[in-house]
């Protein structure tokens, strides 16, 4: 590696470098500007699909995914002493800048960029990128959030929708129809009641949510709907599998429920060296997410989560990452690869 400088320049060159990063507008489905300019930067391969790899058969991978949530109002970004603020910040360029850092400094790492993480899983760049391209490595660190701890495994996630239906009639004379929003107000009511589930697996204690996210239904002010929906979405914890989880969200939903997606959930890797390692200094916690840990794991890969940006602040309209915590990962992950 590089010189070594101390941690004042190291923070400078992480917030300048996360703070470019967060003003390439890379919504999902928009990455080819920053995928660009991580090639130039970098000298990377070009894996197609707005997939980059760097580096040169190391035995562990850094990955990070290039693309957004949609902006609310947070570009360009800013920064102060302390943080970078703006869209992206803490998922996960102030990371992707980390492992930009460590390559152009020589860290003996492979680094693999990807995008449309932020999307469901059926539409992932990364999982097709694991079909077509052999990558082996001993263990891959996905740069997700997690506070500069690890976070081992990862819950599934499906999203489903389920329906409703009445009959349709006047606002006037509610006598005659059967108001399917009122149906579906009785069916989720439950939810709010709902308390998290702790499954264990692996020593680790992962919490199964279930929540509705959105509603639809009526067509105009004085008509009684006919029909109606909501989409319902189930976190649910390692070693219970896709159909089991199914399962158990068809409990909570009884009627007529359509799932749309189901993404796995993902392995705790156990006896990895590389990962005893990292686990000697750092704090060790479940993944309270579905990560690409999950596609990792899918194509035979020990993957585990550790980041610099904080879970609580990914996708909201303020969110920041800490300069303090971009020097962390840095050391952190310099420290491994020596």
């Amino acid at each position: 590696m590089g010189a070594e400088i101390g941690d004042g320049e190291l923070g400078e060159r992480l917030a300048a470098r996360t703070l470019e990063l967060v003003d390439i507008p890379s919504q999902s489905r928009a990455e080819g500007p920053i995928a660009a300019h991580v090639i130039e930067l970098l000298g990377a391969r070009d894996l197609g699909d707005g997939c980059v790899l760097a580096g040169s058969g190391a035995p562990v991978l850094l990955a990070g995914h290039l693309d957004t949530v949609p902006t609310q109002g947070n570009l360009p970004g800013r920064r102060d002493a302390e943080r970078v603020h703006g869209l992206g910040a803490s998922d996960m360029k102030g990371a992707v800048a980390v492992m930009i850092e460590l390559a152009l400094a020589g860290a003996a790492f492979d680094y693999l960029f990807f995008g449309r993480e932020e999307l469901p899983a059926s539409d992932s760049a990364l999982t097709p990128l694991l079909r077509r391209e052999t990558l082996d490595y001993e263990l891959v660190v996905m740069m997700e959030p997690t506070d500069n701890a690890i976070h081992a495994g990862c819950l599934g996630n499906i999203n489903a929708t389920w329906s409703f239906t009445g009959r349709a009639g006047h606002s006037a004379r509610p006598w005659h129809a059967d108001n399917a929003i009122h149906k579906m107000a009785r069916a989720i009511a439950p939810f709010s009641e709902l308390e998290p589930v702790e499954h264990e697996f692996e020593g680790l204690r992962f919490s199964e949510v279930a929540s509705v996210t959105m509603i639809s239904g009526g067509i105009a002010t004085n008509v009684v709907p006919g029909s109606a929906s909501c989409e319902v979405n189930f976190r649910y914890a390692p070693g219970r599998t896709p159909e089991e989880a199914e399962a158990r969200l068809a409990e909570l939903c009884p009627g007529e429920l359509v799932v749309t997606s189901n993404s796995p959930s993902g392995p705790v890797p156990m006896g990895n060296p590389h990962v005893d390692r990292l686990r000697a200094t750092l704090e060790w916690a479940p993944k309270q997410a579905w990560t690409p840990v999950a596609e990792f794991g899918r194509a035979g890969l020990d993957a585990i989560n550790f980041g610099p940006g904080s879970p609580a602040q990914a996708h909201q309209a303020a969110e920041f990452v800490e300069i303090g915590r971009l020097v962390e990962a840095y050391r952190v992950l310099e420290a491994f690869a020596a």
